[in-house]
C-alpha cells in the first residue's frame, strides 16, 4: 500500500489530513471530478496516469468518503465517480494551492490581481475554449440559486471580478494591487447595455467571490439588472481553474470575461483584462 511509513500524529488535523489526501495524484482526480470529469478512462485521459494506479486512488478516495461510485451503466456495470460534500470541501484547498503556485512557483512572488498574457495563468485561461462547462449552481442576487448559465439564453456572458467596494469596504492597500480597481465599473458598463445583450439573446452574469447579502446591497444600491452569483465556496474557480488572489482574509477572483454557447462550450475567453469599457464592447461582439 501507499504510503505504508506515514503515521500521522493523532492530534495533529494537518498530519491526519494528508494521511487521507496527501498524495499528488488523489488530489488532482478530485481537480479533475471537480472539472465535471467523471468517468474512468475521463480521468485516465486528463491525468496520463496507469489505470493500476487510478483505480487505486479512485479506491482510496471512495474509502475515505471524498468520492462516491455510482453505476451508470449495466453489462458490464461501469462507474462513475462524483465528489461528496467531504470531497467538494477540499475545493477551498485546491484553489488555494493553485494560487500559490501561480504566484510562487510560476510567478515572481508578487501580489496581483491580474497577469501578463503569456505567464501560465493567461494560458491555461484560454486553453478553456472549446471546453465543457459544468453544471454548477451558485446563490445569486435574485434571491435563489441558480445555475451559472442562463438556460434559453443563445450565449451567456459571464465576468468574474475581484470585489466590489460596496457596501463591505475593500481590504487595506487594495489599490496597489494591479488589476484590482473597476469593478464598479465594470458592473455599471455591462448594466448601461443590458438591453442591448438581452435583445440578441446574450445573458450576462457577474461573479466574485464575496457573501450573497454584499452583492445583493451593491445590486440595489447601483440598480444592477443582471445577476451576480457568489462564489464564496470557490466551486465555479475550482470547476475552470480561474486564477485567484489572496486579499482581506480570502481568495479573490482575478478579472476574466468568458463566452459560453447555450451548448455549454466556452466560445471565447479575455483574460487579462486591460481595458474594462473595450472588454464589454468585446464581449457584445463576441457573443
Amino acid at each position: 500500500m501507499r504510503r505504508s511509513t506515514f503515521s500521522p500524529e493523532p492530534d495533529c488535523a494537518i498530519a491526519q489530513s494528508l494521511g487521507v489526501i496527501g498524495d499528488g495524484w488523489e488530489l488532482l482526480i478530485v481537480r479533475d471530478l471537480a472539472r465535471g470529469l467523471s468517468r474512468f478512462d475521463e480521468l485516465a485521459g486528463s491525468l496520463h496516469i496507469s489505470r493500476k494506479v487510478l483505480t487505486e486512488r479512485l479506491n482510496g478516495l471512495v474509502d475515505s468518503r471524498i468520492v462516491d461510485k455510482v453505476a451508470y451503466q449495466d453489462r458490464p456495470t461501469r462507474y462513475a465517480y462524483q465528489l461528496t460534500p467531504r470531497g467538494r470541501a477540499l475545493l477551498p484547498v485546491l484553489v488555494a494551492l493553485q494560487d500559490w503556485g501561480d504566484r510562487w512557483l510560476l510567478g515572481d512572488g508578487s501580489l496581483t490581481g491580474t497577469n501578463d498574457a503569456d505567464e501560465p495563468p493567461a494560458q491555461r485561461l484560454h486553453e478553456l475554449v472549446g471546453q465543457h462547462v459544468p453544471r454548477i449552481a451558485l446563490p445569486s442576487t435574485a434571491g435563489t440559486t441558480v445555475d451559472i448559465l442562463e438556460a434559453g439564453s443563445r450565449t451567456t456572458v459571464l465576468f468574474g471580478y475581484p470585489a466590489t467596494g460596496r457596501p463591505t469596504p475593500l481590504p487595506d492597500g487594495w489599490e496597489n494591487i494591479a488589476g484590482t480597481t473597476g469593478c464598479t465599473l465594470e458592473n455599471r458598463l455591462f448594466a448601461g447595455r443590458y438591453g442591448e445583450f438581452t435583445d440578441q439573446g446574450i445573458a450576462v452574469r457577474g461573479v466574485s467571490t464575496q457573501r450573497p447579502d454584499e452583492q445583493q446591497a451593491f445590486a440595489e444600491a447601483e440598480d444592477i439588472p443582471h445577476l451576480l452569483l457568489s462564489d464564496l465556496e470557490l466551486e465555479l474557480a475550482a470547476a475552470l481553474r480561474l486564477p485567484t488572489f489572496r486579499a482581506g482574509g480570502y481568495e479573490r477572483l482575478k478579472r476574466v470575461v468568458l463566452i459560453v454557447g447555450a451548448d455549454r462550450v466556452v466560445q471565447a475567453v479575455r483574460y487579462p483584462v486591460t481595458d474594462i469599457a473595450e472588454a464589454v464592447d468585446w464581449a457584445f461582439r463576441t457573443a
